[in-house]
């Protein structure tokens, strides 16, 4: 696997999760995300809470493996894991990453592209961090109803996701402290449009009202959210035990 890298502010013409973006990922993230370790302790706290012995946790979108890893270490062959990603090159650092754990089925990893498939498990947990604001609305509600579907009762889908806000003047607000935050971080203003353009078209958020609306749509009756930071956000949805 190749090395992990600082981000240099690469952004292809248009976003794709290239050999470039998945070397230097996880440092992109955390110049990117805000309170990224909180969220992350907190996903993997939440997913925790809801894993039972002997089923399956699945990642929708696993990257590098950063959202399995801490319940791998934490629960190992009491559970197996799944993770799907479309991203060939994000795949194959997840596959070595996991090596290990691959070799007696602990850990299984498939190129699947969301769009046109669901894995066939029965999980008591489903993470989804980051993933669906890369899928076109048109097919989101079906995957989280996919989700709910894949889940055994009482589990549950940890959600996150970028978020889009409620009106122009919210929404200028929401972006304008994010990219100060991304400055903050050492990205440069031509660096940030040119990312911001990159995206455009490629990432697509929703509000959290809508997010919150598909949760429920699917099925789940019992979500809430657990960490908010201007345009992110984070949910817990709870399938009937």
């Amino acid at each position: 696997m190749a090395t992990e890298l600082r981000d240099t502010g690469y952004a292809p013409e248009r976003w794709a999760f290239d050999d470039e973006v998945t070397r230097v990922f996880d440092n992109m993230l955390a110049r990117s995300i805000p309170q990224l370790d909180v969220m992350r302790g907190l996903v993997t706290d939440k997913a925790a809470a809801f894993a039972r012995p002997n089923s399956t946790i699945l990642d929708l979108g696993c990257s590098r493996g950063e959202s399995l890893a801490p319940l791998v270490a934490r629960f190992g062959t009491a559970n197996t894991y799944v993770g799907v990603e479309v991203s060939e090159p994000m795949l194959d650092a997840c596959r070595a990453r996991f090596a290990t754990e691959a070799a007696p089925g602990t850990v299984s990893l498939a190129s699947l592209d969301l769009r046109s498939g669901f894995p066939d498990v029965r999980a008591s947990v489903v993470l989804s961090v980051l993933t669906l604001m890369f899928v076109p609305i048109n097919y989101r509600q079906r995957i989280i109803r996919d989700a709910y579907n894949a889940l055994t009762p009482g589990g549950a889908l940890i959600l996150v996701e970028k978020l889009l806000g409620y009106g122009a003047t919210i929404e200028r607000l929401m972006v304008d402290r994010y990219h100060r935050f991304k400055a903050e971080n050492g990205y440069t203003a031509d660096e940030i449009e040119r990312k911001r353009l990159a995206l455009e078209g490629v990432q697509v958020p929703m509000t959290a009202h809508w997010n919150e609306d598909l949760l429920r749509t699917a099925g789940f009756r019992e979500v809430d959210c657990f960490w908010r930071w201007e345009n992110f956000g984070a949910w817990v949805a709870v399938k009937d035990a």
